[in-house]
């Protein structure tokens, strides 16, 4: 019976919390997959993306969707040894998604921009293949009022070396709960629902631990147990990294994978598909 091996991470634009970049082509190198889920990809406008770079590097190919407009500001000069700033902490470094902002908040941000050079670019998913991709779209969930990114899906369909049956992947990165995500959970579901039956395979950062998002998908298992944010603290206390499975597919295993420079941990599975 055919094998596949998905993984999902969110790669938190490629930096940490100060602004100092890490090897993503080696932390992807090192997941391994043969479908890789990319969450928080960031891609310059005047460069290459992290997702096209990991996929030119690797031997994947690669379909990206863009949520938002971001920033990228260089680290301080002396930053911390941990990860990132406080929480509370005014950060003015790394990754930052475009929000509407009054206008004493624009008036400050115009005010650090000049003191340090920012790089303005794009904040999306990706979904990353070795194997045949078949065909691919998007889903459009849309995009809720407190949110800054227009949210959806990539779905592609995957052959598993001549296997009789396609293999459906649908990445994804959702809201938080309180920025409404059931909304965009029960569009996601229906759209999955609504194509033709095949084994079908979900992931991506749901922002959303386990007990309550296999509620809202009914008939769906988790191929992965284990805390995975926030990379920071002295252990992960939550799992909002996921990899979910429905149809004719057993989990051989699943594990959340060693830290690798994001604030996320990056999970994986292995999948036999009956």
């Amino acid at each position: 019976m055919p094998r596949v091996v998905v993984a999902s991470y969110n790669l938190h634009g490629g930096v940490d919390g100060w602004g100092r970049r890490f090897d993503v082509v080696d932390a992807c190198r090192r997941i391994d997959a043969d479908v890789l889920m990319l969450q928080e990809s960031w891609s310059p406008d005047h460069g290459v993306s992290l997702a096209q770079d990991v996929a030119r590097r690797l031997g994947y190919r690669a379909v990206e969707l863009p949520f938002a407009r971001g920033r990228m500001s260089p680290p301080p000069i002396h930053p911390h040894d941990r990860w990132g700033p406080r929480l509370w902490a005014h950060r003015v470094h790394g990754l930052r998604i475009d929000r509407r902002r009054s206008t004493s908040n624009q008036q400050r941000a115009r005010a650090r921009a000049r003191l340090a050079p920012v790089e303005r670019g794009t904040w999306s998913i990706a979904v990353l293949s070795r194997l045949a991709v078949t065909a691919s779209h998007t889903i459009d969930l849309g995009k809720l009022p407190t949110d800054p990114a227009r949210r959806g899906a990539i779905v592609i369909d995957i052959d598993l070396d001549g296997a009789s049956a396609a293999v459906r992947m649908v990445g994804t990165h959702l809201a938080h709960l309180s920025q409404g995500s059931p909304r965009h959970i029960v569009a996601l579901r229906r759209a999955i629902h609504a194509l033709t039956p095949v084994p079908c395979v979900l992931a991506g950062d749901m922002n959303l631990w386990g007990p309550p998002l296999m509620v809202m998908f009914p008939g769906w298992s988790r191929a992965v147990r284990g805390r995975t944010w926030p990379t920071w603290a002295s252990r992960p206390l939550a799992q909002p990294d996921h990899i979910l499975v429905r149809g004719p597919a057993t989990v051989d295993a699943g594990e959340v994978l060693p830290m690798a420079g994001s604030d996320h941990l990056p999970v994986r599975a292995s999948l036999v598909i009956n």
